[in-house]
């Protein structure tokens, strides 16, 4: 796979997520109490992808968090702002990086999990467009599927690519399409793409996996919880259910909470 490289696109705001992303950046946000962003690197690096040399990460939104979550583990675009460029203005600000390789891209706030990345590269012709895809009884986007968080693009799709707003449906994944030349892979296991409270908070949720409760070792319950992801320094002292709790958040005594996210000492997100 020395022909490939890989991209994590961590750029977003995340407005349908706020206020949870007012002060922290989609690509951040915990799920399962891990960042999004050290999921995706970790899925990577399973692949054989690590290092500046075969990773890079592009940021804009709050991009000085992501570029120290990152540190020299990959190869850093930080796009000018103050908006970002788009999935596939993003990949064109490294073409320069890219120099030719075909690239795996990846979405940041897609969490993957009971299934593989494997299939989308294997026997790839590298004059073809990959997509992951789920089947999808609703609004499919591809054929019967919904896109996954990951495609796989030849060179010659990004060589064309400007470093201006615009997104990969319509700059890659389209022109590919109507060329006959993209194929999905199904992804045989669990896809959220985590941009709503609803979504985020069903990810964190299947996170527990067989789990009543995760909660980090530096936190402190002394409440009633259930089905709950209790982060880092947090403390709970009243009742959850179906609840994210963020590092460091508060949830005092008398409190009930379901089907939320809280942050801070009082800040709740509905997840209904």
């Amino acid at each position: 796979m020395t022909d490939l490289c890989a991209i994590v696109l961590a750029a977003g705001e995340g407005r349908r997520l706020r206020p949870l992303t007012a002060d922290v950046p989609k690509a951040l946000c915990p799920v399962g109490n891990v960042p999004l962003l050290e999921l995706a690197l970790t899925r990577l690096a399973r692949l054989g992808f690590t290092g500046p040399e075969r990773v890079a990460v592009n940021a804009c939104y709050l991009a000085e968090q992501v570029v120290a979550a990152v540190g020299d583990r990959a190869y850093l675009s930080v796009e000018p702002g103050p908006r970002p460029l788009g999935t596939a203005g993003g990949v064109a600000r490294l073409r320069d990086w890219v120099a030719g390789r075909g690239v795996l891209v990846g979405n940041a706030d897609a969490y993957l999990a009971g299934g593989e990345l494997s299939p989308l590269l294997a026997g790839w012709d590298p004059g073809t467009t990959r997509l992951l895809g789920v089947p999808a009884a609703q609004r499919p986007e591809f054929g019967r599927y919904r896109f996954a968080g990951f495609s796989l693009l030849p060179w010659s799709r990004v060589a064309g690519l400007e470093p201006v707003p615009t997104d990969l449906v319509r700059a890659v994944w389209r022109p590919a399409e109507a060329a006959g030349e993209l194929t999905v892979v199904e992804y045989g296991g669990t896809y959220l793409d985590t941009g709503t409270p609803r979504d985020y908070l069903a990810a964190n949720l299947h996170a527990l996996g067989e789990r009543d409760l995760l909660v980090a070792p530096d936190a402190t319950l002394t409440g009633d919880a259930e089905q709950a992801v209790i982060g880092a320094r947090a403390r709970v002292a009243g009742k959850l259910r179906r609840v994210v709790v963020w590092p460091e958040a508060y949830v005092g005594p008398g409190e009930q909470l379901a089907d939320t996210i809280r942050y801070g000492r009082s800040g709740n997100v509905s997840a209904g």
